[in-house]
């Protein structure tokens, strides 16, 4: 396997240069290193996914939102602010 292909491929996938040293490494050396490594990192894809289907609903609904006075006036739209500003994250804020 060229090391090249490797490289972009895992960048494809969001791994970063720090952590393509750490997989490059334990790849050869310690595959529970391999392991760990790739479970966080699908962690935090998972997390992402969440966090973008939670933006997209939220556009998705200012775009769709048919409110009289405009989204500003809109009470999904008050009630995600107030989540928010109460220190919900997005996909807790924002459930429609």
């Amino acid at each position: 396997m060229a090391i090249v292909g490797l490289i972009l491929s895992l960048q494809d996938i969001g791994f970063s240069l720090r952590e393509l040293k750490g997989l490059i490494t334990s790849r050869y050396e310690d595959a529970d290193a391999w392991r760990e490594l790739h479970q966080r990192k699908l962690a935090e894809l998972d997390e992402r996914i969440v966090r973008a289907q939670a933006a997209r609903t939220a556009i998705a609904h200012g775009l769709a939102c048919r409110h009289p006075e405009g989204i500003f006036h809109c009470p999904t739209f008050a009630r995600v602010i107030a989540a928010r500003l109460a220190g919900s994250p997005i996909h807790e804020a924002h459930t429609h």
